[in-house]
């Protein structure tokens, strides 16, 4: 009888071993919500899923597709996720409504709004958009640049006609070639644009507008209370970006795989990773590591939200990013 308790005690204890160490190993929980539908620039998220590197590193990453990156700033801000991958440049008018969040990386740094137009176009400056009409959806991190495009080229509303629509009206707008124009993001559109209506793009920085393009946002309470969740999510992400620097098909791949109903156009994809990749580094960023976010960027975008009205004079860069959980 004593070797049978003796025998059950041993065994409870090397149960109670194996539970305490499971425990001390469990994989830090993170729900990432994406800034849309699945497109290039999600690539890295889903080829770390894909190759099970969040789970290599102690991550239990849940990915979620979006509808938008103003949704997506929204839900975060509202601790709905943890994480969101969205247009960085829209943390300036969430915290001008009284949002907490910050930029913890930013991969593409260089702005990359842009103006379509037909590629043999005659139109090569914003001044050429006189008497055209151009669309544009509502809630576009275009929105309160327009007037400031406009104006420095020496137009006005009242020069063309500017199409406001129903995001899900935009493009089928623009291919049906009842816009000359549409205001977009490099990345995102050329390779849409390709199969039906071959474009080039009129740069919004060619009018000396600033804006962040792709990277991370969380809450500063996540920061503070995940900060090491978030820096294994961080390191994971340059880890897949550098592995697409030099094969972007295996994004194309990995998209495909985790997205397997989304009806995915391989080209369009492999087009919008390399557009994206092109983005990636401005002069003042050149040589850092993957996400990492200069001072000198974070001014040039807020002095153009400032002259968009989208923030108020006074403003402080550092409120807006941080580069603590970046190595």
């Amino acid at each position: 009888m004593r070797h049978t308790l003796r025998a059950i005690v041993a065994v409870l204890a090397m149960a109670a071993l194996a539970a305490g160490s499971g425990a001390a190993v469990a994989a830090d929980k993170l729900t990432v919500r994406l800034d849309f539908s699945p497109w290039g620039v999600q690539a890295a998220m889903h080829l770390a899923q894909n190759k099970g590197w969040f789970k290599e590193a102690g991550l239990d990453v849940d990915i979620q597709d979006g509808r938008g990156s103003g949704n997506t700033i929204q839900l975060v801000n509202a601790g709905q996720a943890d994480v969101g991958q969205v247009q960085v440049g829209l943390v300036g008018s969430a915290r001008a409504k009284g949002a907490t969040i910050r930029s913890i990386a930013t991969f593409q740094r260089r702005t990359d709004l842009c103006v379509l137009v037909d590629k043999d176009s005659a139109v090569s400056k914003a001044a050429d958009l006189r008497g055209k009409t151009v669309v544009v959806f509502a809630a576009s991190p275009w929105t309160p640049f327009i007037d400031v495009y406009l104006k420095s080229a020496g137009l006005t509303r009242d020069d063309l006609k500017i199409d406001v629509v129903d995001p899900a009206a935009l493009w089928g707008t623009y291919l049906a070639k009842r816009a000359d124009g549409l205001m977009s993001t490099v990345g995102s559109a050329l390779p849409i644009a390709e199969q039906s209506r071959p474009s080039k793009c009129l740069l919004a920085s060619d009018a000396n507008i600033a804006f962040p393009a792709y990277g991370l946002v969380a809450r500063e309470d996540t920061i503070a209370n995940k900060g090491a969740a978030l820096r294994k999510l961080i390191q994971v992400e340059q880890r897949a970006w550098q592995h697409l620097r030099t094969n972007p098909d295996d994004g194309v791949k990995a998209m495909i795989a985790e997205r397997p109903d989304a009806r995915l156009d391989p080209a369009v994809l492999l087009g919008q990773i390399k557009l994206t990749l092109d983005y990636f580094d401005t002069p003042a960023s050149k040589g850092k590591p993957i996400g990492w976010q200069a001072q000198e960027d974070w001014e040039a975008a807020l002095k153009s939200m400032e002259a968009a009205g989208v923030v108020n004079p006074g403003w402080k860069a550092a409120d807006y990013y941080t580069n603590a959980l970046i190595e």
